[in-house]
């Protein structure tokens, strides 16, 4: 079996995916290790044979594949999370990096590793190859650079797994802590980042007079209402739908949608809540749906663009995107595989579901013209020298340049006829296809090395502690000053904290949301350009 792997590394990549898939979904008590088991796997199969390798090239297509995907779908947020903090979060990325890198400098001076070696761990414990590359690029090819090279890469290879499982640590440690309840911050973060919402419909007997005949539209301007009104019963029996120019009467019957504590204001200032409901006799002439945005002519444009209740006489009530309602407004933006709810007349549903796609079939498919565009846009951009003061050069590399053109891409959504945002399943597909290639990827190349310095000792044990307090203490440390004292939300700051993948898996199945994700694209640029700088200076002055 071991020369078969030997022959097909592709048939090596998908033994490790599957076992370490398997093993990441058992649970040890309240924890599991999920899609990190699968760089564990492959540092048990690297560790059998110095044979075991999986060609580069996969690895850095796993890379470029999730980075481009998690900036595609993290662009808006990214922007959106920018204008809100300003400059504050890239002030606290600095602070929480130049801690680590002291961290590290202070283990040298205790342990002396020596600089090729102290860059290694630093690189390992930050979990960044670029950082890596940057440090070999300064060893360049002197008397003694092999040696040092050597000492750089053990440093890397026995901190980076080490790394992974202190940061998973330090997260669940300061959950516990600072006793985060998810629940309760995503509710007070629904009006300003894309989680999870209890969107209810409820119907309201009018009974109070002050809100009566005054149109809806001044209604929602005077009293900021975030609801949707849909159809209304009026005092005499007949049913319609509300339009901007509607005016409320007494004895009227209204159909509305929001959330929870939305809702529950817009009855209170109506009157009550119904305990009929609309009375409909025989077959309605309104109808509610839900059909799929399959349509790449109106992916990424706002819904106040499209002029749905002029042209459909149809309201859109929402919007299930990512396994999550969104109440829908004008400054909605649509995307590709959006589930959007809709009430219409009967005989509009038609015309509405070929305006829309509705077809689940087209959700599948990759626009290889654009995802081919923006993949070559970024790596173009990753491959260009940008030279700092001190004669410092760096590249933004595989994952750098990727990402930031894929935010950029993700928050344009589209520039004239060109659609840049993916469907969410073909996203996600490409998203954790990326993932399985660079775990298990950096695995099995990574595993020899590993055990071999393990077994030989030459201070194995020593590197692997050093890289475990770099990346506890500088997870926990941050996790704490930055929830406290710079209030950044938490399940934002796991994210930032998530300096891998597997981390950031991880973060997300504590969270169970998707915010994780705008921390992880928030600080992946940014932390890769100043890694790259520490490490550098880190050799020259040590």
């Amino acid at each position: 079996m071991s020369q078969a792997f030997v022959e097909s590394p592709i048939l090596l990549l998908f033994v490790v995916a599957a076992i370490g898939y398997w093993l990441g979904n058992i649970r040890f008590g309240n924890f599991k290790m999920g899609v990190s088991a699968i760089l564990f796997v492959g540092l048990a199969f690297g560790g059998m044979s110095a044979d075991f390798k999986i060609p580069e090239i996969i690895i850095i297509l796993g890379l470029t594949m999730f980075v481009y995907s998690i900036g595609l779908k993290s662009g808006p947020s990214f922007f959106s999370t920018f204008r809100q903090r300003g400059m504050k979060d890239i002030y606290f990325i600095i602070a929480m990096l130049t801690v680590s890198a002291g961290i590290t400098v202070g283990l040298d001076y205790i342990f002396g590793f020596g600089n090729a070696l102290t860059g290694g761990i630093f690189a390992g414990s930050s979990t960044n190859t670029p950082a890596l590359a940057g440090l070999l690029d300064v060893i360049g090819n002197g008397a003694d650079s092999n040696m040092l090279a050597q000492k750089a890469v053990v440093g890397y290879s026995l901190s980076y797994p080490i790394a992974i499982i202190a940061a998973i640590l330090a997260i669940a440690l300061a959950i516990k802590v600072l006793k985060i309840d998810f629940r309760k911050e995503e509710d007070e973060l629904k009006d300003r980042y894309p989680v999870k919402q209890e969107v209810v419909t409820i119907t309201i007997d009018v009974s109070k007079p002050d809100c009566t005949n005054i149109s809806i539209r001044d209604l929602k301007r005077l009293k900021g209402w975030k609801v949707v009104f849909g159809r209304v019963q009026k005092w005499d029996g007949t049913i319609d739908l509300i339009n901007w120019d509607s005016k409320l009467q007494m004895g009227d019957k209204v159909i509305i949608v929001g959330t929870k504590s939305a809702v529950t204001e817009v009855t209170e200032a109506l009157g009550e809540e119904s305990k009929e409901g609309i009375q409909i006799n025989g077959q309605s002439e309104y109808v509610v749906k839900r059909i799929f945005v399959s349509n790449v002519k109106i992916a990424g444009e706002r819904l106040a663009t499209l002029n749905i209740g002029e042209r459909f006489a149809a309201i859109v009530i929402r919007i299930r995107r990512n396994d999550m309602d969104i109440l829908a407004n004008a400054d909605t933006t649509l995307e590709l595989g959006d589930q959007v709810q809709f009430i219409a007349r009967r005989k509009d549903v038609k015309n509405l579901a070929d305006f829309f796609g509705d077809s689940f079939d087209a959700l599948g498919k990759i626009n290889l013209l654009s995802f081919g565009l923006g993949m070559a846009m970024g790596l173009l951009l990753g491959m260009i020298s940008i030279q700092l003061p001190g004669g410092v050069t760096f590249k933004l590399g595989y994952a750098g340049g990727p990402i930031v053109v894929a935010l950029i891409l993700g928050a344009l959504r589209r520039t004239g006829p060109m659609v840049w945002i993916l469907p969410h399943s073909a996203n996600a597909t490409l998203q954790q296809t990326g993932l399985i290639f660079l775990l298990a990827g950096i695995g099995i190349n990574s595993g020899n090395t590993f055990f071999q310095t393990l077994l030989t000792g030459n201070g194995a044990g020593t590197i692997m502690l050093a890289a475990f307090i770099i990346s506890f203490l500088s997870a926990f440390i941050s996790l704490i000053v930055g929830y406290k004292y710079a209030k950044i939300p938490f399940s934002i700051l796991v994210g930032m904290m998530a300096t891998m993948p597997a981390i950031l898996d991880f973060a997300i199945e504590k969270t169970d949301n998707q915010l994780p994700v705008i921390g992880y694209a928030f600080i992946l640029p940014i932390g890769l350009i100043i890694k790259v700088l520490y490490v550098q200076v880190m050799y020259f002055l040590l």
